[in-house]
């Protein structure tokens, strides 16, 4: 018998569907069987909704979409109340809404430095204690934030945005400790990952095709990630099979990390 993980009769709760990572990752949990209940900040009609919509019907699976600013605590409560007025339950969190907020140490002004925590760092950390109850009558409770390869390393400029994806592994280290044993809590930190804004840095080079091969070569499996890939890591992590994976941060970078220059 083939190896299979469904997630059917399960609810996932996912912030950022509207484009890359988010988009990716609830069309692999439709794929899976599970409910979907996703938000953005996109209005209900725009293309970029009617598309994430249409991909989790088209799987046969169920879903909610609900506008959302995750930086507003409101926008957070009515989320999590629409979410269980909806469907009843909630099995898993997919906390993945945020913004490269690039900046430089010395160029970044006090507002987009508290904008920078209210969207990388501190949603997470709302949205978490929000869905926190429901969480715990699942049996399957599960929370997965997503950080980036930025935790681990970075590059010049990438401040702040650097700092809150590195706290987000001690808020991970911290949620898999209070909120055990009824939700386990993950981190996953995506590296280079094939998305629609990735390709428009690529177009800013004069030469774009020449610029993604170079940054393909910087990677021992000579590719670029895709949010397929990083969807079927959530799923698996979300599963009943990864019940002993809890407070730790997975690197998803092609191996990048593993070589000390360029």
């Amino acid at each position: 018998m083939a190896f299979e993980i469904s997630l059917r009769d399960q609810v996932v709760l996912i912030t950022g569907v509207s484009s890359g990572i988010g988009a990716g990752v609830a069309a692999m949990f439709a794929k899976a069987g599970a409910t979907v209940s996703g938000c953005a900040r996109a209005n209900k009609e725009s293309k970029s909704i009617h598309q994430f919509i249409q991909c989790v019907k088209d799987e046969g699976a169920n879903v909610l979409y609900t506008e959302t600013d995750v930086t507003n605590p409101n926008d957070l409560e009515h989320l999590v109340e629409r979410t269980i007025a909806h469907f009843g339950r909630l099995d898993i969190l997919i906390s993945n809404a945020g913004v490269n907020i690039f900046e430089g140490v010395t160029n970044c002004s006090e507002e987009r430095w508290e904008y920078n925590l209210d969207l990388n760092l501190t949603s997470h950390w709302r949205l978490s204690k929000l869905c926190k109850p429901y969480l715990e009558k699942s049996e399957n409770g599960c929370i997965i934030i997503m950080t980036s390869n930025h935790a681990f390393s970075s590059i010049p400029g990438c401040f702040p945005y650097n700092v809150t994806k590195t706290a987000l592994t001690g808020l991970v280290r911290a949620m898999a400790i209070e909120l055990s044993p009824g939700i386990r809590t993950v981190g996953l930190a995506p590296g280079f990952i094939d998305t629609a804004g990735n390709n428009e840095w690529f177009n800013s080079f004069p030469d774009p095709e020449a610029e993604r091969q170079r940054t393909i070569n910087l990677h021992p499996v000579k590719k670029i990630g895709t949010v397929e890939e990083v969807g079927a890591f959530c799923i698996f992590l979300s599963s009943k099979w990864a019940s002993f994976a809890s407070g730790t941060t997975y690197l998803l970078d092609g191996g990048r990390s593993a070589i000390m220059q360029d």
